[in-house]
């Protein structure tokens, strides 16, 4: 299956702050809220969502197409891609902005606050996906994640009209999209992804309730943090698939991104969806104990491991003819 991921591309500016958020907020002063956090370190790290979820699919052993827009300060970070297996060839280079920056504030309990600068991203609805199929050839799926809202608008109205099947994964753009744009983002979508926070807002946004999304989409993929994934499809029990268990917590930015990464990688190559919701879970966790939502390295036994640990021997051996390219 040739996968493009369509979205944000950023530089991660990841801090940590030695204390809790809730604790320096006072419920009868949130009318004019006003705070400085002193942290600890920072990190610079490569970064957002659609390079994130390329990356992961990159070094899962597939070639996934990245489509997105960047500054002509992307050098560096294109080789990082390229040499983990990811096709930069249609990423817009600006002439005028810089790639896109993530500033993210982590306390010690894995809450954050962020604020993200769009840069070149704003670029990105200048992108049409007719000439990327021109240039790049045939896709089986088109992953539209978090991007400039036009963007997303644009390259979901061009699946339909290539008559390209696409996932949604409208996430922290949902703050920005109002009731038309979810539902435009949302309508005819094999898979729908979500956090739990997000599938709360997607259905106050849209003015839906949960069966008019299953009606509307593939499934409805939900990760839950520590609790797993849930998998909705219409008329059909949910599935629920456990989080695979944590070493050592490091830094939860990039771990939705690279569940993505493992549940497309499973169903690219046909597993079912709970064995593709397994291995996502097993990407995610990779990605937990590392700073950084780039940094984590894969090896097949290391996985199989993981898995085995986590849903089996059984379910282990399922999933391990997906690993084999990375023998």
């Amino acid at each position: 299956m040739r996968i493009a991921v369509t979205g944000s591309i950023a530089t991660d500016h990841l801090m940590n702050f030695p204390g809790r958020f809730t604790d320096q907020l006072l419920t009868d002063q949130l009318d004019k809220v006003s705070l400085s956090f002193l942290v600890d370190d920072l990190e610079v790290r490569r970064g957002g969502v659609a390079a994130n979820i390329a990356f992961g699919l990159g070094s899962l052993g597939l070639n996934p197409l990245l489509v997105g827009a960047v500054g002509n300060d992307f050098a560096e970070y294109r080789s990082w891609l390229d040499a983990h297996g990811v096709n930069t060839d249609e990423v817009h280079v600006s002439a005028l902005r810089q790639t896109a920056r993530f500033m993210c504030t982590t306390d010690e309990d894995m809450n954050q606050i962020a604020s993200f600068y769009t840069g070149a991203m704003s670029e990105a609805r200048e992108i049409s996906l007719h000439q990327v199929v021109e240039h790049a050839g045939a896709l089986d799926l088109v992953l539209v994640s978090p991007n400039d809202p036009a963007a997303m608008l644009r390259h979901t109205a061009d699946c339909r009209e290539l008559g390209v099947p696409f996932a949604a994964d409208p996430s922290q753009q949902l703050a920005r999209l109002d009731k038309a744009e979810v539902r435009d983002l949302v309508e005819g979508a094999d898979w729908l992804f979500t956090n739990a926070y997000e599938s709360a807002l997607l259905l106050e946004r849209a003015d839906w309730e949960r069966a008019d999304v299953l009606a509307r989409v593939g499934a409805w993929v939900t990760t839950l943090g520590a609790d797993g994934v849930r998998i909705e499809l219409r008329d059909q029990d949910p599935l629920r698939i456990p989080a695979v268990p944590t070493e050592a917590v490091a830094e939860p930015t990039g771990v939705g991104d690279a569940f993505r990464a493992g549940f497309l990688a499973g169903i690219s190559h046909r597993l079912p969806a709970q064995d593709a919701a397994r291995l996502g879970c097993v990407l995610a966790t990779e990605a937990l104990e590392t700073v950084g939502p780039q940094e984590y390295t894969l090896t097949p036994a290391g996985l199989l491991a993981r898995l085995e640990a986590g849903y089996g021997a059984e379910a282990a051996r399922g999933i391990a003819p997906v690993l084999q390219p990375l023998s």
